[in-house]
């Protein structure tokens, strides 16, 4: 089993999380994995990605080719768009389609999704509807790393241990609020 995985979005919309709790679910399963570190912006607002590589066998490398992602995961989706060439021919896209609208000259949302929906492997999730759905629209991250679990061999469950260790500190409604806007990109990822 291998996977590559190129994590987008802008700073402050928790790509470090998910990278987090992929390579924790992975380490529990006895996978390997590399991740290259977050390169843009670390700020609120700037351009962020980040290469993750998940095997069963050892990795080399932790940054991944031009052509080569079997996953592009954004949570922005304008930033979808910046990072397809790294997408190989079979891979897959989820992204948020909701806008995070940080520079003057944003395209128009319309014109964006009609280019997302010309991609041939996609899911487009309306992210900011489903964290309302389960309470706080800060899950948009935790929900679209469910969506793309089970292309990536997890259960909503292989997530549950970290995303304790990362929200206990701030109780227990926020680790339920995480652990259903798993479950719910998870459903939908399913589909």
């Amino acid at each position: 089993m291998e996977k590559n995985l190129i994590l987008a979005g802008v700073g402050g919309q928790g790509i470090l999380t998910i990278s987090y709790l992929i390579c924790n679910a992975s380490l529990d399963k006895g996978w390997n994995f590399k991740q290259a570190e977050v390169h843009g912006m670390a700020q609120r607002g700037g351009a962020v990605q980040s290469h993750l590589r998940v095997s069963s066998e050892p990795i080399a490398s932790d940054l991944i080719p031009h052509g080569k992602a079997d996953l592009l995961l954004s949570v922005e989706p304008l930033e979808t768009l910046r990072y397809l060439e790294y997408l190989s021919s079979n891979g897959w896209v989820v992204t948020s389609i909701d806008p995070y609208k940080n520079i003057p000259d944003y395209p128009e949302h319309d014109d964006l999704l009609k280019i997302l929906e010309k991609l041939p492997n996609k899911i487009l999730v309306d992210s900011k509807k489903i964290a309302q759905d389960v309470g706080s629209v800060r899950t948009q991250n935790v929900i679209m790393l469910g969506v793309a679990a089970p292309k990536l061999g997890f259960s909503a469950e292989d997530f549950f241990p970290h995303l304790e260790a990362l929200f206990k500190h701030k109780g227990e409604k926020i680790v339920q609020t995480n652990k259903d806007a798993i479950q719910a990109g998870y459903r939908l990822g399913s589909e």
